[in-house]
Formats: structure tokens, sequence, C-alpha cells
């Protein structure tokens, strides 16, 4: 006779690490890292206005205040971390 397998249980979604930074212009922006994995898209970086390649590590970043994070930036992961030394190459309108 076969023997009963336990039902699966379902496990909570992992968190996802999000952070509070900020910015050059001095307000706080939520920061997400983005693993190569996960990243299939290409993005330009507002920091060195570079292609960010699908498959590369970065960070997507947004203001705090915008709670539908429409305005988000992909950025190459040095560049948010150099931001306060180097503004954004490219104005958004």
């Amino acid at each position: 006779m076969a023997r009963r397998r336990a039902p699966r249980r379902d496990l909570p979604p992992l968190p996802i690490p999000e952070l509070i930074e900020t910015g050059a212009d001095g307000h706080p922006y939520q920061v997400r890292p983005v693993p190569g994995a996960r990243a299939v898209k290409a993005y330009r970086c507002p920091g060195c206005d570079h292609e960010i390649p699908a498959g590369t590590p970065h960070v997507v970043v947004w203001r705090s205040e915008d709670a539908d994070a429409a305005d988000r930036r992909h950025w190459h992961t040095p560049c948010w971390s150099n931001r306060a030394h180097r503004g954004p190459t490219r104005r958004w309108s």
C-alpha cells in the first residue's frame, strides 16, 4: 500500500529587502536591490547615462512619498552609491 504524503504547506513569501536612503536632493528614497537573475530588461542609468544590460544586478530607486512608485529609476549600484558626487546626467521631464 502506498504511503500518503502530508499536505504541502504554503510558506509565506520572503520579504523583499528595501532601504530608505537620502538622495542627492535631500529627499528620502526607497531603494530595492535587483539581482542579476531577476533583471530581464535593459534600462538606462540616470547616474552615468549608460545602459544597464539584462542580467546585470542593479538597484531600483523611487521617492518615498510616491506610493505608486511611478517614477522608479534603475541605477547601477556604484552610481547610486556615489550619487552625492555625481548628479543625474539626464533630466527627466
